[in-house]
């Protein structure tokens, strides 16, 4: 017999160096008024949400903007040789991750199928 577990957003925030109302609103908020919710917020703890939003594929742009707002050691000190890319990432212009996308764009898709397929039918 198996049991089902029931998964809660808690469960995703086990790590997550801020509250996760304040990662919410740094989601939905205009990214002009992201640093706003950051006031106050240390540099290590910036460089740790950094670290986390990056690591998740829905928040990367966000992670490494909060990553420019920290110093090279702080980001390499909280994550090694994932903070030296982070920071190098976040002191040029953003490009989104193509995900292993040839020529960065989205693939295509035939309805038709593949020959070879077609003739096996036949």
């Amino acid at each position: 017999m198996t049991h089902a577990c029931s998964i809660s957003a808690a469960d995703f925030g086990n790590d997550c160096p801020v509250p996760l109302d304040l990662v919410a609103q740094l989601t939905r908020v205009e990214p002009d008024a992201r640093l706003d919710l950051l006031d106050g917020v240390s540099e290590t703890t910036r460089a740790r949400l950094a670290v986390w939003l990056y690591g998740r594929s829905h928040t990367h742009e966000i992670g490494v903007r909060i990553a420019a707002t920290c110093e090279g050691a702080t980001l390499r000190r909280v994550a090694g040789l994932v903070g030296d890319q982070l920071y190098a990432l976040s002191r040029r212009p953003y490009t989104a991750p193509s995900h292993g996308l040839q020529g960065g764009g989205r693939r295509q898709v035939s309805l038709g199928g593949t020959r070879g397929a077609a003739r096996a039918v036949a």
